[in-house]
């Protein structure tokens, strides 16, 4: 499918088909191709868990006030931001990369973030965000629905999960073969309500 149709077909669909299991492969080309999302200094401060256990998906779903696709969909990834990633041998994030530039940019990378914590943590979520974007519209490519969800109990999803105390969730995206009306219309503004030349007046 061509960029511009996935970005103009994509929905959130909230009703998935329950018995549609996605493979091994399928899941791996998705998250594979998420990957390519950007970050800033390349830090890739995202991390996917792929709840796998139907029980733990229940669970989920009981912390996200029973919203079906938490359970229904054919896959659940919670999107979590590690906020030290900048730090945990930046190095390997330019292994490849030429040595005067290494010696420039790992430095470079603990000047912008050591002791700013909203920063850290700024950055990671809109690192997760763009990956968000970039997973779903991969699963639009590839015939896939999917949902964006911050509708849950973070608290609660962090315990069950057993999130790393210096991680944060970001939000789920469900992703699966849509049942009903997956193509219900959105209103979109104008360009010129959105879109601001130079400054606000």
């Amino acid at each position: 499918m061509h960029i511009e149709a996935a970005i103009q077909q994509r929905r959130s669909v909230r009703h998935f088909d329950p018995g549609h299991k996605i493979t091994k492969k399928e899941t791996e080309k998705l998250l594979s191709l998420t990957l390519h999302s950007p970050t800033a200094f390349n830090l890739q401060n995202w991390r996917f868990v792929v709840v796998e256990d139907m029980e733990l998906r229940e669970q989920i779903k009981a912390a996200s006030w029973d919203q079906e696709q938490v359970a229904d969909a054919s896959l659940l990834i919670i999107l979590c931001a590690d906020l030290k990633a900048w730090e945990k041998e930046p190095i390997r994030y330019w292994r490849s990369a030429p040595e005067p530039v290494q010696e420039f940019i790992v430095p470079a990378i603990e000047e912008y973030y050591k002791g700013l914590d909203q920063v850290q943590r700024d950055e990671a979520m809109r690192s997760c965000g763009i990956a968000a974007q970039t997973l779903m519209l991969a699963a639009q490519s590839m015939g896939y629905d999917s949902c964006p969800m911050d509708g849950f109990d973070f608290d609660a999803v962090s315990e069950l999960i057993n999130l790393p105390e210096d991680h944060a969730i970001c939000m789920f995206v469900a992703v699966g073969k849509g049942i009903g009306d997956t193509a219900h219309p959105r209103d979109k503004l104008a360009l010129d309500e959105v879109v601001v030349t130079d400054r606000f007046e």
